[in-house]
């Protein structure tokens, strides 16, 4: 690794132990016992010098984690000689299941976000099918639609970049008022995809949806943040991988089904559309 990469890295991840501090940069800078100036010059990048060893060393113990991790020689953040769980369970209900994923978006910032969802993305639903999926899943409707807004406004930041990958059916289905979606009015329906590709429109490109054959492809639904970790929906659980080679593993895997995508990022609103103006014949 070069001197520029090492310095970008090492930026990087000051900038994520900065956002998990909960700190403002005055705070921090204190904490780890550098200048606030100081510390905005190795947040701006306009150096490729690294800090002094006895700063670094402040900064990795202050946070916990290595310092090897902190110069990008490393992908596990451990310090030397703790044993860090690779896969990890985190039950995501309600209170917990914001906050975790509060969290995990906040670290990923300004890295790409990769996302399989169960079912209609979260960010994209109407307040109506909100309501209607809380019903069916009894679970707090007002935390779905917080969950909802959270996730546009994160979409809104200029740093933000999610690629999200979802079987062509799924949209075919709720079209239909098939599935889980048969008890939802058909007129709340053509709302929900005129909604949709309002969104899609609105949020592109730091937002892309991208629409595969499910009859040639098959994912479980699941999210990667960034090098970070994975986390994989099971339920009211989440499977959270930290290892850096199965969350490559799954990179591959998502990459693929961009690949297999037979509606691209750029055509998916208009796609919306038409489901949303199409003549179905409902049973």
């Amino acid at each position: 690794m070069d001197k520029r990469q090492l310095s970008d890295v090492f930026r990087e991840r000051l900038k994520l132990l900065l956002t998990r501090s909960e700190q403002n940069q005055s705070e921090f800078a204190a904490a780890v016992g550098i200048d606030r100036s100081a510390l905005s010059q190795l947040l701006s990048g306009a150096s490729t010098r690294l800090p002094r060893a006895e700063t670094l060393l402040s900064i990795a113990s202050r946070n916990k984690v290595s310092l090897d991790w902190l110069l990008g020689l490393s992908q596990d953040e451990g310090l030397t000689g703790e044993i860090r769980q690779s896969l990890e369970i985190e039950e995501g209900s309600d209170n917990r299941n914001h906050t975790l994923l509060a969290r995990w978006h906040a670290e990923a910032a300004g890295t790409k976000i990769r996302y399989v969802p169960a079912g209609i993305p979260d960010l994209l639903r109407t307040d109506a099918l909100i309501d209607y999926e809380a019903d069916i899943s009894n679970r707090s409707r007002e935390r779905q639609a917080g969950e909802t807004q959270y996730r546009i406004e994160y979409n809104r930041r200029p740093e933000t970049d999610m690629e999200v990958c979802m079987p062509r059916h799924t949209l075919d289905i709720f079209a239909r008022g098939l599935g889980v979606w048969s008890g939802f009015p058909e007129q709340e329906r053509r709302a929900q995809l005129r909604h949709m590709a309002e969104l899609l429109d609105d949020l592109y490109p730091t937002f892309r949806l991208f629409l595969y054959d499910g009859r040639l492809r098959y994912s479980v639904p699941y999210t990667i943040f960034g090098p970070y970790r994975a986390a994989i929906y099971v339920g009211d659980m989440y499977m959270v991988l930290n290892a850096t080679d199965p969350i490559n593993t799954l990179t591959r895997h998502f990459d693929n089904l961009i690949r297999a995508a037979d509606i691209n990022a750029h055509e998916t609103a208009a796609h919306a559309r038409a489901l949303a103006e199409a003549d179905f014949r409902i049973g």
